[in-house]
């Protein structure tokens, strides 16, 4: 009997380490992911600031345009969303009618629009801070950033195999 309480005190005790030690790797591991992004990299703005070498008041006046960009799009952001979600909720409605599909379908390409031709701007805005050698810098961040956003975050086009 005495064996079994021994055997059963070296279980308990064994397995509240483990809990113990699975803890602190879950915390340490969340700590790193809330300062790193899953690609490694860490804040975009900051990237930007060290590869175009801005001055402190290029810095300051692009975070203020950048503020007054998020101003402006957060609502259209949440509006495309929620008219997507109305939208592809009509999957499950065998009656709905192509002109209310023809609707949400302008609604969200105009949306989409009003987005695209706010960001275009901005990107004018910001671009007009920088000097001459930065602006080529720049310009060459854009079309990147451009050529990454795709669905899903993933690198492929139309003439990619698909999965």
């Amino acid at each position: 009997m005495k064996s079994s309480n021994k055997i059963l005190s070296i279980a308990v005790v064994l397995l509240l380490l483990a809990n113990i030690a699975l803890v602190i790797f879950i915390m340490k591991g969340r700590n790193q992911h809330e300062t790193k992004k899953p690609n490694g990299k860490g804040d975009p703005f900051e990237s930007m600031v060290k590869e175009l070498n801005m001055t402190d008041d290029q810095k300051k006046n692009h975070l203020a345009i950048r503020e007054d960009y998020f101003k402006l799009v957060r609502p259209l952001f949440d509006s495309v969303r929620a008219t997507k979600s109305a939208y592809f909720a009509f999957v499950k409605d065998s009656t709905v009618s192509p002109a209310t599909l023809t609707y949400y379908n302008k609604h969200i390409v105009d949306l989409q629009s009003s987005i695209d031709s706010i960001t275009f701007v901005h990107f004018s805005k910001v671009r007009a801070l920088y000097k001459t050698d930065q602006q080529a810098k720049y310009d060459e961040m854009i079309q990147k950033m451009v050529q990454r956003q795709n669905f899903g975050g993933r690198k492929k086009d139309s003439t990619a195999k698909a999965n």
